[in-house]
């Protein structure tokens, strides 16, 4: 039987507790948060699918921040988020690798029938949900304005 991510990540809070991980219980601990709130928000409870958004969106926030930590040049917070980072991918889908977004993003441009950037919201809108959880949106909204211009 499979484990529920929301299983997966409890049992990951209580080991990190007992390996004595910091950052990993933070982490988890922070993941497990943001999707109480959007559970008691929405009045709703997510299944996996569901939570591997909440992560992703984590994920991308961490990411967001860096170029800011590396300004500063504080090397442990820049390491701390890093591990941050690498501990809410592994609950994450494996990603698709550059080849496949491609591919991806031509086939969607053909599907909509997409020419131009007017035709951008389009492309968005089709590729998203097949991309969920599996590729940031910023990349692949550069792939798709490479080949709409």
């Amino acid at each position: 039987m499979k484990v529920s991510l929301k299983d997966r990540l409890l049992e990951d809070m209580k080991n990190a507790m007992k390996d004595k991980d910091p950052i990993k219980k933070k982490t988890v601990q922070m993941a497990r948060a943001a999707i109480l709130q959007f559970e008691k928000d929405n009045k709703t409870t997510l299944d996996d699918e569901g939570i591997v958004e909440i992560i992703a969106k984590e994920v991308k926030k961490r990411k967001d921040v860096l170029p800011e930590y590396e300004k500063s040049g504080r090397q442990d917070l820049i390491d701390e988020l890093k591990q941050e980072i690498a501990i809410l991918m592994d609950y994450l889908p494996e990603q698709l690798s550059e080849d496949e977004l491609d591919v991806m993003v031509k086939e969607t441009i053909e599907e909509v029938g997409a020419s131009s950037m007017k035709d951008m919201g389009k492309v968005m809108a089709a590729i998203m949900p097949k991309t969920k959880g599996r590729a940031d949106g910023k990349t692949i909204n550069t792939l798709v304005k490479k080949y709409l211009t």
